[in-house]
This record gives C-alpha cells, structure tokens and sequence, in this order.
C-alpha cells in the first residue's frame, strides 16, 4: 500500500456520515459493506496506523493520516477486528 493507492481506496470506498455524533462531524466507511474487498480494507487500516501521526481527541490518542483534505483513523482495535475507518474534513 502507498499513498496514492490509499486515495484510490478511500474515493472508491461508500462512505455514510455518523448522524449519532453531530459533536464530531465525520463519515465512516464498514469492512463488511464491501466483503470481496477485506484484504485492502486491513491494508488501508494499517497504512493509516503506520503512516499517520498521534494527535489528542479529548482524552485519547487516535493516530491520523492526513489525504486528499481530509483525516482519516480507525479506533484502535487489532487489525482483524478493526471494522470501520473514519474520516473528517
């Protein structure tokens, strides 16, 4: 995975926004919408996780990687069971 496969992850990706969480306006994109696409789903986890850089969200520390305007970051999980990627302006 580089960079530029990373974007064309993300714009071919079906992002939703989290209307749950109108404090932290993001979008989400779930590894089960896209089954035949798992493999890259956890590369683009782990490019995020590998390339991005720490930063506070309140309390926590997510590590973000900064494309194409936007931000990107997963919640932590193990690579396997990381389920969702986010993304804000």
């Amino acid at each position: 995975m580089d960079a530029d496969n990373f974007v064309e992850f993300v714009k071919s990706r079906r992002w939703t926004y989290a209307r749950t969480m109108l404090q932290c306006p993001h979008e989400y994109a779930v590894r089960e919408w896209e089954p035949d696409r798992q493999q890259e789903f956890e590369e683009v986890a782990l490019f995020i996780r590998e390339r991005g850089k720490p930063e506070p969200y309140f309390s926590k520390i997510h590590i973000y990687y900064y494309a194409d305007g936007w931000k990107y970051w997963t919640m932590g999980a193990p690579i396997p069971e990381t389920t969702v990627i986010n993304r804000a302006k």
